[in-house]
């Protein structure tokens, strides 16, 4: 039985091709995967995000668990700041990648990846039990948040006209509790996209309002339904990680694109031992972005080579809407992962001509 988020039936209202994505009965497509793509790129998109994660830490130790089990410092943070973070196994793999918010030193939440919840809040309790933290407390919240994505140019002024908060002085991953259309709701500026725009958390039973009144007060300003399809076009062309590709249990953050979020000066976290050793010895692989030089669209799982030599393979891949050519991100052999590399990638028993590229794509 698929999980389903408080908007399935306004979804299927508006005749949203559904998909199972990772147990969720998701929106995969609305109008079509370019359509949505270059509404968000031009003026907006609302997304369903519903599905995330939501797990509150709470306690005077809370800090200092935090800085156990993430790699980034949490110590930087002050109230209505958000930090983008990932938690790691005993040997440098990705539990998860995440946002963390601070709400006070002795409160924050923890959005994580929706295939990920039940795991993540094993983890970790499990980490909790073992640590010897005193006064935390860990509460899995997702059945008491919705959230939805507003991203693009136009956001601003489509928000603004349902809410007093002040949106010009909120900066890129920082957030306000503030009202939405009347509700309460944590507005962050944050976004999986790469457009300005918001992140909007808020009781459930609330959310086909607030769909509803973003919808129709965005319509003179191009606001159209975004579904998973475009969601990962866009941060394809952004080069955001996507946990189960870029980053998994065998791919450390410091190969998945990671690493500016890994403090390897910081105060001993959960696998920072293995990942200095590979820091020091080399790192084996590196993310990179791949742009087509001959006609083909790459996709997960393509083999990579360098003359005939397999050094790689495609965690994700597409055709890009904004620039009409297929592009991919790839794990790649250290030494052949240098802007400028001529590559091939093995699509259906062929080899087809690539390039790695600077990114973001756009």
């Amino acid at each position: 039985m698929l999980k389903t988020t408080p908007l399935n039936k306004v979804h299927r209202e508006l005749g949203a091709r559904m998909v199972d994505f990772g147990g969720w009965d998701m929106p995969v497509q609305y109008t079509g995967v370019i359509d949505e793509h270059l509404a968000v790129r031009n003026a907006a998109g609302l997304f369903d995000v519903s599905h995330m994660g939501e797990i509150e830490v709470r306690g005077k130790g809370a800090l200092d668990y935090i800085q156990r089990l993430t790699t980034n410092d949490a110590a930087k943070l002050v109230d209505g700041q958000v930090q983008y973070s990932a938690m790691c196994y005993e040997n440098g793999g990705v539990v998860d990648d995440l946002t963390l918010y601070r709400f006070a030193d002795d409160r924050y939440l923890f959005c994580v990846n929706a295939s990920n919840i039940e795991k993540d809040f094993a983890w970790m309790q499990s980490v909790l039990e073992k640590g010897g933290f005193i006064d935390v407390s860990l509460t899995n919240l997702s059945d008491s948040y919705a959230q939805l994505a507003l991203q693009g140019p136009t956001a601003d002024a489509i928000l603004g006209r349902l809410t007093d908060s002040d949106l010009a002085s909120l900066v890129f991953y920082n957030f306000v509790e503030g009202e939405v259309a009347g509700v309460k709701t944590v507005i962050s500026r944050t976004g999986y996209t790469g457009e300005s725009g918001f992140e909007l958390y808020f009781a459930p039973e609330h959310v086909e309002k607030i769909w509803h009144a973003l919808m129709e007060t965005g319509i003179s300003d191009g606001l159209q339904p975004i579904g998973l399809g475009a969601r990962d076009t866009l941060r394809q062309e952004k080069k955001y990680a996507l946990y189960g590709h870029e980053l998994s249990s065998q791919i450390t953050p410091l190969e998945g694109g990671i690493a500016w979020i890994t403090k390897l000066d910081k105060h001993s976290f959960i696998g920072k031992e293995p990942l200095c050793r590979m820091k020091e010895a080399g790192v084996p692989r590196r993310l990179v972005g791949l742009r087509m030089t001959e006609p083909g669209v790459p996709r997960e799982n393509y083999p990579v080579f360098v003359s005939d030599e397999e050094v790689g393979v495609v965690t994700s891949g597409t055709m890009s809407p904004s620039l009409k050519v297929g592009i991919a991100l790839a794990l790649i052999a250290t030494g052949h992962h240098p802007v400028g590399t001529e590559v091939s990638i093995g699509i259906r028993n062929r080899r087809v001509a690539a390039e790695v590229v600077k990114t973001p794509f756009v």
